[in-house]
C-alpha cells in the first residue's frame, strides 16, 4: 500500500499475562489443537491483510530500564506489527475482526509512528 499519503504504526497484540500463564497448563494436546486453528485463522488474515503489513515479530523477554537499574519485566505485548495505511482509523479499523481477538482479554493497540522532529 505505499503511498506518499500514508502513515505507519505500530501494533501491538497483547495477552495479560495471567492468561497467558493459565493457557500453558491446558493439556498439550488440547492447546495444541486450539494453536492450530488460531494459527490457521491469523494466516488467512494476515493474507487478507498483507497490502498493510510492513513486519510482524513475537516479543521477547523483557528487561525494564528505570532511574532505579535494570531489572526482569513481564509485560502483556506476545507481538507486534508495522503496518501502514491511510489514517488512524482505517488502521485500527482493519484489526476489528483480528483472530487474536479470540483470546480471552486479550487485546490490539494501534499507535501511529510520528517522526521525533529535531531529535
Amino acid at each position: 500500500m505505499t503511498s506518499p499519503d500514508s502513515k505507519k504504526f505500530i501494533v501491538m497484540y497483547l495477552i495479560p499475562t495471567a492468561v497467558m500463564d493459565d493457557w500453558k497448563k491446558i493439556d498439550p494436546e488440547k492447546r495444541k489443537a486450539e494453536e492450530e486453528k488460531l494459527m490457521a485463522e491469523w494466516s488467512a488474515w494476515t493474507k487478507d491483510h498483507a497490502g498493510m503489513i510492513l513486519d510482524t515479530n513475537a516479543g521477547g523477554k523483557t528487561r525494564l530500564v528505570t532511574a532505579s537499574g535494570v531489572s526482569d519485566f513481564r509485560n502483556d505485548i506476545v507481538l507486534y506489527s508495522i503496518v501502514e495505511a491511510a489514517s488512524h482509523e482505517e488502521a485500527a479499523k482493519s484489526f476489528e475482526n483480528h483472530p487474536h481477538l479470540q483470546i480471552p482479554q486479550s487485546s490490539i493497540q494501534v499507535m501511529e509512528i510520528r517522526p521525533m522532529g529535531g531529535m
